[in-house]
């Protein structure tokens, strides 16, 4: 058996929060998709493998597909084999697949659902205790309502532990495709659950560095003094791939940039680096400031002269040596497609805080290198004392948060080279993650569906956040639909993006950092 002790791992320590979870069954709706075997399914054997899984823990995979269970458990050791950070561990994964099934039916079958009741109660009976029930929607937005309807109909959301509800629900990105569904996914959840039975997934905000943003802000003097309109010239958060679409062409034709990055993960990332600080620590604290941050941001500005944002499609060039096609040459891609595969909004907050400060958000796919990064660019010192010579080599102060691939902070400063002569460079201080605390830093979804499990919301977005968000994309989104392809941007494949989207930065005499 693995070495359980809190001592060998930092996420291990102070978590005694989670060792009192009641008897859990998580039912994971889309057992058979691609995320489930990715994430789902590892985070779940981790879990277990750092004794953080409630000693009666059940797992339910329900899907349309019809597969007995000893073929389940069979495909699930195969995942843990092919995804999970560590190796699979007999005994860890006995203690679990004993205690996993599989139950097929269709999202729309009432009846399915009262099935999937009764062996939830079957399971109470045997343990002689209730369980709290976990559903997981890790399926296509497209039947989303009909699980959540059928969860209401057949009394599996409103299931009681005493005096505490006893159902708990996890619902995945996308929220919606623009603001008028969204309300209306967020009606269908309300008429079925209480918002605090509620817990929409953002795996961006289960990561290390981001979740280090309050830390770093609210925990070190050295910052929190700099983060306003006095210190901060600008701020730029790109969350770029490398990939292309890949065989995801006929779902991505359906979103695009700007809704499948830009209006979760970069405005998540977004409202945690500029939100206040809240009063507490409390999911509800923490809550409250970011939508109040996203409801600050101005309109954006749309049209062809000094509009705010660009979009863009990639097209023809090398990515790791190799030639690869561009959008238009995809499979599944209608040759005169207007979906963007890059976009690029330049932001302005009105408050105290960040008034006159631009915001800067890009996201893409292949481009330069995978990365995810937040930088705070500050102003330069008055006066220019090292200046006057071309061996002042000198760099604007930046605080960057980089989110993927390697987790850590870099801070940019500028150092006197060695030597009798005064000469300047710039130079970075990096912290990593992987350096100072380990390479096996648990996955997001570990994080997530273990504060899911405890009712800890912190780390989950709320109803009025994506509202907040889609209140500014949707009105962007209606707009390219309006034009078609005019004004489409093209960028070569491996490179940082169009040339236009520099234009959104030279107004203000910045340029884009190169990650």
């Amino acid at each position: 058996m693995p070495d359980t002790s809190e001592s060998r791992h930092p996420f291990l320590e102070g978590l005694s929060k989670h060792r009192g979870s009641p008897p859990t069954v998580i039912v994971v709706f889309g057992a058979s998709g691609d995320l489930t075997a990715r994430k789902l399914i590892p985070a779940i054997y981790n879990l277990g493998y750092d004794n953080l899984l409630p000693a009666d823990f059940y797992l339910v995979e329900f899907s349309r597909k019809s597969i007995p269970d000893d073929v389940f458990r069979s495909m699930a050791v195969d995942s843990i084999n092919q995804f999970s950070r560590r190796e699979l561990d007999g005994g860890v994964w006995q203690s679990i697949g004993e205690r996993a099934f599989y139950q097929s039916g269709g999202y729309d079958d009432l009846e399915a659902f009262n099935q999937l009741r009764k062996r939830i109660e079957k399971i109470e009976k045997d343990l002689g205790r209730p369980v709290q029930s976990l559903f997981y929607i890790s399926t296509p937005p497209s039947v989303f309502k009909p699980i959540l309807e059928n969860l209401g109909k057949s009394g599996l959301a409103s299931r009681h532990l005493g005096e505490k509800e006893a159902s708990k629900v996890i619902v995945e990105k996308p929220f919606g495709r623009d603001l008028e569904s969204a309300r209306v996914l967020n009606d269908v959840i309300s008429r079925v659950f209480q918002e605090k039975q509620v817990f929409r997934i953002d795996h961006y905000l289960g990561k290390e560095t981001v979740q280090d943003l309050l830390v770093q802000r609210f925990a070190n003097s050295i910052f929190e003094p700099l983060w306003n309109r006095r210190y901060v010239e600008c701020v730029q958060i790109t969350v770029a791939e490398d990939l292309g679409v890949g065989s995801r062409g006929g779902y991505y034709e359906q979103s695009g940039a700007t809704r499948d990055m830009i209006q979760n993960h970069t405005m998540q990332l977004l409202s945690l680096t500029a939100m206040e600080p809240p009063v507490s620590l409390d999911p509800e604290s923490i809550r409250d400031e970011k939508v109040k941050l996203l409801k600050a941001i101005q309109p954006l500005k749309l049209g062809p002269e000094d509009g705010d944002v660009v979009r863009a499609q990639y097209g023809e060039g090398l990515i790791g040596g190799e030639r690869v096609p561009g959008y238009l040459q995809e499979e599944g891609i209608d040759p005169e497609s207007n979906t963007e595969t890059y976009s690029a909004l330049r932001l302005s907050i009105n408050n105290w805080r960040w008034e006159g400060v631009p915001f800067y958000l890009r996201s893409g796919k292949r481009m330069g290198r995978r990365v995810s990064e937040i930088a705070i660019q500050l102003k330069c010192p008055p006066g220019n004392l090292f200046s006057a010579s071309e061996k002042f080599d000198l760099a604007a102060n930046t605080i960057a948060f980089q989110i993927q691939p390697d987790e850590g902070s870099t801070v940019l400063l500028n150092a006197k080279i060695p030597g009798l002569e005064t000469r300047t460079q710039p130079v970075k201080m990096h912290f990593r993650y992987s350096t100072t605390f380990g390479s096996n830093t648990p996955e997001a979804y570990e994080r997530l569906i273990l504060d899911a499990m405890i009712g800890d919301s912190t780390l989950f977005i709320r109803g009025d956040e994506t509202e907040a968000s889609w209140n500014l994309i949707s009105p962007l989104n209606d707009y390219w639909d309006s034009i078609g392809r005019r004004g489409m941007e093209s960028y070569a494949s491996g490179s940082w993006g169009p040339l236009e989207s520099e234009r959104l930065l030279w107004q203000n005499r910045h340029q884009w950092r190169r990650p």
